[in-house]
């Protein structure tokens, strides 16, 4: 089971509150920092952020040579002892004043990329983590901490994960909360359509959250290859950059548009998005068949005549995005669904039908008791006995 980030924003600051840990474990560029950033905005909460993958043993604290008289002990039988003291790092020193010039004020310190520091790292952090203490260093109770890890084999769900991470202490998994994190498509395009203040447009640009709503597949592809791939943060980037390529000379744009695409998303996904970009043309998304007038579980007729129109690739494309992007178990999608299902080729037919029976949709409308949930259900029953060597 996995969380989205919406969820999270609740999850977390559960767990916070209950005097625990959260360990964040996702895919990288899923936007784990950005959610941990959220939640301190959420709680207004200062955050700090190590990176621990950057870290070397030593970086938070480092004994200290004596340098006065007072740093020695005099025993009767030991003889002169050196009381040794520790530097600690800028970062926990800020944490230290921050926490003493706002008492009551919450801090969270984020340690990112967890499992993949080296191991002398991740022992010097144990105590940071089990016990809240570095060395003679106590950490004030305003200070909540944060970890996130990206997967690793021994992790359930994990399995085939190929990450350089160095293997945690058994200690951490048993004193952290994990909190497995999904790319939630619905999630990210409603933040996608949101004013970033800051800059004065939207976070993503709208070619983009075109381009997503309608192939929602592409934000996360399943099949990853070996090189660059499609992630959310990646988006990000694409979007920052199209921002300010789409204000240069056209020729200009066309000399470097697929290149700065495909230096994030990876070639194959950069000349599917620049060929988007190209034509630019008007189609369907999930959006313009589940979310407009009127409502009811009846396809508008104009967007039914457009749906139909459609060739059979891009219809199962648009569908497949359904299954993304919307709750087809609702009584008025499922009613909407049944129409576009029944106006698809019988082949792109059933591998939605095969899609739909690896999720829980199938419990839901089997449960519900709305004519369009059964009607939705009846079809994906008969979609299922098709006999497709005989077309």
């Amino acid at each position: 089971m996995a969380l989205s980030f919406k969820e999270l924003l609740t999850a977390v600051p559960v767990v916070l509150r209950g005097g625990n840990v959260p360990n964040i474990v996702g895919e990288a560029g899923i936007g784990k920092s950005a959610l941990v950033a959220e939640v301190a905005r959420q709680m207004g909460a200062t955050l700090f952020t190590t990176v621990v993958s950057l870290s070397e043993k030593g970086d938070l604290a480092i004994p200290v040579p004596p340098l006065t008289s007072e740093a020695y002990v005099e025993t009767e039988k030991y003889g002169s002892l050196a009381d040794v003291q520790y530097g600690y790092t800028h970062t926990l020193i800020e944490i230290i004043e921050t926490a003493q010039a706002h008492p009551g004020r919450p801090i969270l310190w984020f340690l990112d990329e967890f499992n993949r520091g080296s191991q002398a790292v991740q022992s010097e952090l144990m105590n940071l983590v089990l016990q809240r203490q570095i060395n003679s260093l106590v950490l004030p109770e305003e200070v909540k901490l944060v970890i996130a890890e990206n997967p690793d084999e021994t992790m359930t769900g994990f399995e085939n994960a190929d990450y350089g991470v160095v293997a945690g202490d058994a200690a951490i998994k048993d004193r952290t909360v994990r909190l497995v994190m999904k790319v939630d498509v619905a999630d990210w395009l409603a933040w996608a359509a949101e004013e970033d203040a800051q800059k004065q447009r939207p976070h993503i640009h709208d070619l983009i959250q075109r381009y997503l709503q309608e192939d929602a597949t592409q934000l996360y592809p399943a099949e990853r290859g070996d090189d660059l791939n499609p992630t959310p943060r990646a988006w990000q980037r694409v979007s920052d950059n199209l921002f300010e390529l789409l204000v240069l000379p056209e020729e200009t744009q066309r000399a470097l548009v697929f290149d700065l695409v495909a230096g994030d998303l990876g070639e194959v996904a950069a000349q599917r998005f620049v060929q988007f970009m190209q034509t630019n043309q008007e189609t369907l998304t999930p959006m313009d068949i589940f979310v407009s007038q009127p409502w009811g579980p009846v396809v508008p007729e104009k967007v039914m005549q457009t749906y139909q129109g459609l060739p059979e690739v891009q219809k199962l494309a648009l569908l497949k995005s359904t299954l993304v992007a919307i709750d087809v178990a609702q009584p008025d999608n499922a009613g909407r669904f049944v129409q576009i299902l029944t106006a698809t080729a019988k082949d792109g037919q059933y591998a939605i039908v095969k899609q739909l029976a690896a999720g829980d949709v199938l419990e839901k409308l089997y449960d519900a008791d709305d004519e369009s949930a059964k009607a939705l259900y009846q079809l994906i029953t008969k979609v299922a006995a098709y006999d497709l060597s005989e077309d």
